[in-house]
């Protein structure tokens, strides 16, 4: 049984819930062998495109998905257009694969059915888009900033320049503030206690679904041990 039917207090915010009930699941997906390699730095830079080439899939799957919801009660509130990274994504793919940077782009099995999952929540269920909204975008607003930092020193890049456009938010120029609001609007978010449940277990799956992406991440660029 999930811990907060049972150990939370009555009147806990969902920005909590939602944190502290995935806590776990986002714990095992940051300490990953790929994400820890590469924020150590002890990646190629080939990995460091294959991860960029995965996120574009995602984020495209995202952002395709937010038209479709910015008026919908639930999940509208969450569209902002200040968060959106497709852009960013296809500057630097360009700047790290030239410009033909879409041939020979493929996605691995477990990112194709990480995409598909954010379209089908979008076209079915708008509040479990929320969830890997959440899961996506707050991380790169917070985590995100170590892979940066890591790829500007490991391979050069010039400092929020090409190649780490995408961990840039130009639009959003203090972070914590943003943080403050996004949490408030999970707090007021339009579903019943049942319904934000079942946004909790959303995001553990979407947690799950980065995890499967490192997971295949590892398997193409083993370290040796």
């Amino acid at each position: 049984m999930d811990a907060t039917a049972t150990d939370t207090p009555v009147g806990t915010p969902f920005s909590t819930l939602i944190r502290t009930s995935s806590q776990a699941k986002h714990d095992d997906a940051t300490a990953s062998s790929f994400i820890s390699d590469l924020v150590g730095g002890r990646h190629s830079r080939e990995a460091y495109i294959r991860y960029t080439g995965q996120l574009w899939f995602v984020y495209r799957a995202l952002e395709e998905s937010a038209e479709l919801l910015k008026d919908d009660p639930v999940a509208g509130p969450f569209i902002k257009p200040e968060l959106f990274r497709t852009a960013q994504l296809e500057r630097d793919l360009a700047h790290l694969l030239g410009a033909q940077w879409r041939t020979g782009l493929t996605p691995l099995p477990a990112t194709a059915a990480y995409a598909a999952r954010i379209t089908e929540c979008a076209r079915t269920w708008p509040a479990g888009y929320i969830a890997h909204h959440y899961t996506r975008y707050l991380g790169d607003l917070a985590g995100g900033q170590l892979v940066r930092d890591r790829a500007e020193r490991t391979w050069g890049f010039e400092r929020k320049g090409d190649g780490v456009r995408f961990y840039v938010f130009e639009e959003i120029p203090n972070p914590a503030a943003f943080k403050r609001g996004y949490r408030e609007l999970l707090d007021a978010v339009n579903a019943d206690d049942l319904e934000r449940q079942r946004i909790i277990e959303e995001c553990n799956r979407a947690y799950d679904h980065n995890s499967a992406v490192f997971q295949a991440l590892d398997g193409e660029f083993p370290l040796s041990a």
